[in-house]
């Protein structure tokens, strides 16, 4: 059956007539020529081929297309600048599209931002700045603010002195599986509330989300990229050096195999090397002074730390702006000893075949350890390691980065972790409830569920990495 047959044995040309006349954005199908730029994700290598895809302009938007899908038996997906789009969005899913749902809210006095869910984490940042204010932004400023607070929200500036972006999260407007628009709040709906922040998109469509801000206007920041030659001399600094940092310091590194693309620093394109990325909260010479004993174990080839205004995070990790075709892999990480330095050097070192562009690890710790005063259900508390890498090649080659990305992750088994940042599963990482339920937890993976049961028991909402709804109590 081809797939224009199979979304016509769901709905007819009259509920789609309806479904266009309900919503003021654009209604889409396959031959339809707006359609794959509608449907286009980051990563070009996992394309999205739903049904029918809606472009919403607003919750009521959402909230239609959301009863639609459920009508006629359809799973709902959600995408907004698209770097977390599941491989299975195919002809029986109705796709939702959020980058229409703007608008920023800034309030200076009570000091929150207020943002609609197609706002994209440069636009906040951009507009938190011109009030002193700096939202708990992450690596990349061009992802959406809504699914990376979903997932947790992993900041590489503010995130070990102020814990995961959901902890401060005041409120969020959602659609959920019944099409109906619920204001969502710690002391309302406190279950939904909790399960949302950590849960990703499990449990509805979040159309607008208020959150606490900080306090700042700039930073001391950027990275130092060493040959890669001289990653074993200045690795053994920085996995002693990482742990002794305050929590207003924040750290990662990155093994780099980087592409000779015009748009890099001379000294970077085409080499290997490694990138130490480094920020802090107070002022430059005291920056400087928890950056000699790196600075002391080799030269970089390319130094860019700075004093920088809060909108250019995205110089701490300088990832890739552009879509392209990858494959990738995250996971925890207990420790960071010499024995793990050894299996990555071996991995990935210069006398590896690594083809890999970037594998990295993030210290964590700090306010990242701690629960927030209003709980949540991000389950990646007390893990002092994260690893994500990735590799990019044309398709045809993608199944060979694959493989060495199985080996990477192979030779860092031993001190792997169960749990992981939610933001860096990869999408086809964790396919079945099992896998899931270890990157939760069991007790909190069994909590999760029972509010899919009482929120989305047809789980509508099941192409993510799906919290399946708990079965009915039997009766006794």
């Amino acid at each position: 059956m081809s797939e224009n047959a199979a979304a016509e044995a769901l709905f007819s040309a009259d509920d789609l007539t309806g479904l266009r006349a309900a919503v003021a954005g654009p209604v889409l199908q396959p031959m339809d020529a707006a359609y794959a730029a509608e449907c286009a994700t980051y990563n070009i290598a996992q394309p999205t081929a739903p049904a029918l895809t809606v472009g919403a302009t607003s919750a009521e938007d959402v909230a239609h297309a959301v009863r639609f899908a459920a009508r006629h038996g359809m799973a709902v997906a959600v995408k907004n600048a698209g770097h977390q789009v599941v491989p299975s969005v195919g002809a029986d899913t109705l796709l939702i599209t959020t980058s229409r749902m703007g608008g920023i809210d800034v309030d200076t006095a009570a000091r929150t931002i207020c943002v609609g869910a197609g706002v994209r984490w440069q636009e906040a940042l951009d507009a938190a700045a011109k009030a002193g204010l700096a939202p708990l932004a992450g690596s990349a400023p061009v992802v959406g603010v809504t699914g990376y607070t979903l997932g947790g929200g992993l900041s590489p500036l503010l995130g070990r002195s102020q814990g995961y972006a959901a902890d401060h999260v005041r409120w969020l407007e959602v659609v959920t599986a019944d099409g109906t628009i619920r204001t969502v709040t710690p002391t309302d709906e406190t279950e939904l509330y909790w399960a949302l922040l950590g849960g990703k998109g499990n449990f509805g469509i979040v159309t607008r989300v208020e959150f606490d801000a900080i306090e700042l206007s700039g930073f001391y920041g950027g990275g130092l990229w060493f040959p890669g030659q001289d990653m074993v001399k200045v690795l053994e600094v920085w996995r002693t050096w990482a742990p002794t940092l305050p929590e207003e310091a924040t750290t990662s590194f990155a093994v780099q195999r980087l592409p000779q693309d015009p748009a890099l620093p001379e000294p970077l394109r085409g080499a290997f090397v490694l990138h130490v990325r480094f920020s802090h909260l107070g002022e430059a010479a005291e920056a400087e002074r928890l950056l000699a004993p790196l600075r002391a174990a080799g030269t970089p080839v390319l130094d860019s730390l700075a004093a920088r205004p809060v909108q250019e995070i995205g110089a701490i990790h300088v990832d890739p702006v552009d879509p392209l075709p990858y494959v990738e892999a995250g996971f925890g990480l207990r420790e960071f000893s010499a024995e793990t330095l050894a299996a990555l050097v071996d991995v990935t070192g210069p006398d590896s075949d690594c083809p890999l562009v970037t594998v990295e690890v993030r210290a964590l710790g700090g306010a990242l350890d701690r629960e927030p005063a209003v709980p949540n259900a991000v389950p990646s508390r007390g893990l002092p390691f994260v690893s994500f890498a990735f590799g990019v090649s044309a398709p045809p080659e993608l199944p060979a980065m694959q493989a060495y990305l199985t080996r990477y992750a192979a030779a860092l088994a031993p001190w792997a972790d169960e749990r992981n940042v939610v933001n860096f599963v990869a999408p086809d990482a964790a396919d079945e409830e099992a896998d899931v339920e270890r990157v939760f937890g069991t007790e909190r993976y069994r909590r999760l569920a029972e509010v899919k049961r009482q929120y989305d028991l047809h789980n509508v909402f099941r192409r993510n990495h799906n919290i399946r709804p708990a079965a009915a109590p039997v009766a006794q």
